[in-house]
């Protein structure tokens, strides 16, 4: 079952426009303009992530169209919520979801933790997501220059002690430092592993694996680069 969660993820991933391609550059916005976005909102894993990738370039190129910000959109949401993605990220205040994916009121669902690490309460939010709002995509967000990362890489590499909470994080990301390589690019490569294990471990999850094998769900992978502002597939 986790076999086919993966593959059904990854050719997901694989079939849309990367970032940057011309099949994913969204037009730039009017200055100042604020354009309604095609309703109804994206429904299936596929074009859920291209929404996000697409408002990712908008991000990027400062186009950025701010959507479901009026008080129409506000009054609208009293009455309910229909996401169409689920973020789990990191708690770095760098990297806001809604903003580097130029999203608005109630596009999201954001659970965020240190160095996206899982435990009851963040699997419980997660499930809440996809079981019960029934929303088609999960995108685990790491990011360049992870203070969690690096401080599990730290503390593998010294032996030093870390105080109880922060040390309970790191023990979580220590199975995905990559020992091939060494210094930065060490604590850069294990950003993109401890995605994986991230993803994989959200795979395995028997409740979250029958929706991807239906074809309702996808759990994807990606990174955010913190100079570039572009996130990237992590397959």
């Amino acid at each position: 079952m986790l076999r086919a969660a993966l593959a059904g993820t990854a050719a997901i991933g694989a079939g849309l426009a990367a970032p940057g391609s011309s099949a994913a550059v969204a037009a730039p916005a009017t200055a100042g303009a604020r354009p309604a976005r095609p309703v109804p909102r994206p429904v299936t894993p596929e074009a859920a992530l291209r929404e996000l990738y697409r408002g990712n370039l908008r991000w990027h190129a400062r186009h950025q169209t701010h959507p479901h910000e009026s008080a129409a959109d506000r009054v609208a949401a009293v009455s309910g919520q229909h996401p169409f993605a689920l973020v789990l990220g990191c708690i770095d205040s760098r990297v806001p979801p809604e903003l580097a994916f130029d999203q608005g009121l109630g596009d999201l669902m954001i659970v965020r933790s240190a160095g996206e690490v899982l435990d009851e309460a963040v699997l419980g939010s997660v499930a809440y997501g996809a079981l019960e709002l029934g929303i088609p995509l999960i995108m685990v967000l790491g990011h360049q220059s992870c203070g969690a990362v690096s401080a599990a890489v730290r503390a593998d590499e010294t032996g030093e002690e870390l105080p109880a909470h922060i040390d309970y994080v790191a023990r979580q990301i220590r199975p995905a430092i990559d020992r091939a390589h060494t210094g930065t690019a060490r604590v850069d490569a294990t950003v993109t592993a401890n995605v994986r294990l991230v993803r994989s471990r959200l795979a395995a999850e028997p409740d979250l694996a029958a929706k991807v094998d239906a074809g309702a769900l996808a759990i994807v992978g990606a990174r955010y680069e913190l100079g570039s502002q572009l996130v990237h597939p992590v397959h």
